[in-house]
């Protein structure tokens, strides 16, 4: 069944109820989602989109109930990812002579994830047009790295929405289709974990996209997402949500305490922190959350509202905790910035879990401060009697350059550079001999209007990494 979206567009995706983890096991599904395809009808007939693999045979039934396949004239495909094109195989046997038009690393996507099938691809760029009759045309803007670097938005003029991709999108399946008739608690804190857990680390480039986009001087009537609700009902709040979510200083009053334990004297530890937040600061809200017992989307989010996290395992076998080890490697992708943490936790021999977490907290781009609480065995009056300066140091202010990456100090001609934003790497000892770089350019010698060849960020969003 499609639904009315307005004049001659309609949904005609997946609602996917019973959907409860995303990317494998890496995303959690509270609500269920959508996976959100359109159809335009026009003069020309236009399928915007398609949906995920296991839900093709039904899906590509219900569109043939609704369409003869072959007065399809053109398909466009935002973003490669299987859950937007996972039935494009199964509809392309049906009509394999209809042209498809994307960026041009879907092309590449497309036939590394479906082989070289021989499709008529029509690559676009920003402000590339496409007539589709009526007085009306598709203008295409690259999303680069929001998320992937395949990323394509779709303009629709005379109607004025805009299909987004994975922007201002969330995992929520929301049978009414359109913002004001959801649930408005379950769309804003869905919208947030999606923002957070999805698009933060690459939450620099969203500013200047949304920069992009006024730039072009076309009215937004409506958002059509690809995963969850159409913004129809003042669209531009998602716009404002998206701009205050992105500023590198956003952060809100808020402390989260982050812990593991064993047998329970790390745990005391977490609740004497929060305890202690309380007496010194009363309107800071606190969170207290078990990386064992809650969602680590859902710890990462309220994560990403505080302005200071406390971070806690007991030593085990000269370590931490495998899932707060696990944990720490999830925080560091996410490359939260501009935020304060410190380290906890109970040892009975060696004791060094504290020294682990802080380390791990740095190379994630926290300021560490430099109160801790290690407790031997059981914590007692003289290691509580240490959580006030801990806390008190993450109520201070954080310092100016605290999120920079360390410098590693290599040799020349030895160095890696990262990309901050989708992390593609540059070692001058190799080079960079696809887009004629030789082996052995320091990284100081490449031109200064160098830039990253998959997201086409300048030198200046680059670390030197170990």
């Amino acid at each position: 069944m499609k639904k009315h979206v307005k004049a001659n567009v309609s949904w005609i995706g997946y609602m996917d109820w019973e959907l409860k983890k995303f990317h494998g096991d890496e995303y959690s599904v509270d609500v269920g989602s959508s996976q959100n395809a359109y159809l335009i009808q026009e003069e020309k007939t236009v399928l915007m989109d398609t949906v995920w693999t296991p839900h093709k045979d039904e899906w590509l039934n219900n569109l043939k109930s609704e369409i003869d396949l072959n007065d399809i004239d053109y398909i466009v495909i935002n973003h490669g990812e299987c859950d937007h094109t996972g039935s494009l195989p199964l509809l392309m046997k049906e009509i394999p002579n209809t042209p498809i038009y994307c960026s041009a690393l879907a092309v590449k996507s497309l036939e590394g994830q479906y082989g070289k099938q021989g499709w008529d691809f029509h690559v676009v760029k920003t402000g590339d047009t496409l007539d589709i009759g009526n007085g009306k045309e598709l203008i295409f803007v690259e999303m680069k790295m929001l998320h992937w670097p395949d990323s394509m938005a779709t303009y629709l003029t005379k109607d004025n929405i805009l299909f987004s991709m994975d922007a201002f999108g969330q995992h929520f399946a929301c049978g009414e289709l359109f913002n004001d008739l959801a649930d408005q608690d379950l769309l804003w804190n869905q919208a947030l974990k999606y923002f957070v857990n999805i698009l933060h680390p690459f939450k620099a480039l969203i500013g200047p996209k949304l920069k992009e986009i006024e730039n072009l001087n076309i009215p937004i009537d409506m958002i059509a997402p690809s995963h969850g609700v159409i913004w129809r009902d003042n669209p531009n709040q998602i716009i404002e949500a998206y701009a205050k979510w992105a500023d590198p200083n956003y952060q809100e009053d808020q402390i989260t305490i982050v812990y593991d334990t064993m047998w329970n004297g790390t745990e005391k530890l977490a609740h004497a922190i929060a305890d202690e937040i309380f007496n010194q600061s009363p309107k800071t809200r606190v969170k207290v959350m078990s990386v064992a017992h809650e969602d680590k989307n859902d710890i990462m989010t309220e994560v990403f509202k505080s302005k200071a996290i406390a971070v806690g395992s007991p030593t085990c076998v000269n370590d931490v905790l495998t899932s707060v080890a696990g944990w720490l490697a999830f925080l560091r992708s996410l490359k939260f910035k501009n935020k304060k943490a410190a380290g906890f936790g109970c040892y009975g021999w060696s004791g060094e879990s504290v020294k682990i977490i802080e380390e791990e907290l740095k190379r994630a781009g926290f300021e560490v401060v430099d109160a801790n609480v290690r407790s031997n065995w059981n914590p007692e009056q003289e290691d509580l009697d240490k959580v006030p300066a801990l806390v008190s140091a993450l109520l201070g202010e954080v310092q100016e350059g605290a999120d920079e990456e360390e410098i590693t100090g290599n040799a020349p001609g030895k160095r890696v550079y990262r990309c901050s934003i989708c992390g593609w790497t540059y070692s001058e000892e190799k080079g960079d001999q696809a887009n004629g770089i030789a082996p052995g350019t320091l990284w100081e010698d490449l031109p200064e209007d160098f830039k990253c060849p998959i997201c086409k960020q300048p030198k200046n969003v680059f670390n030197e990494v170990e």
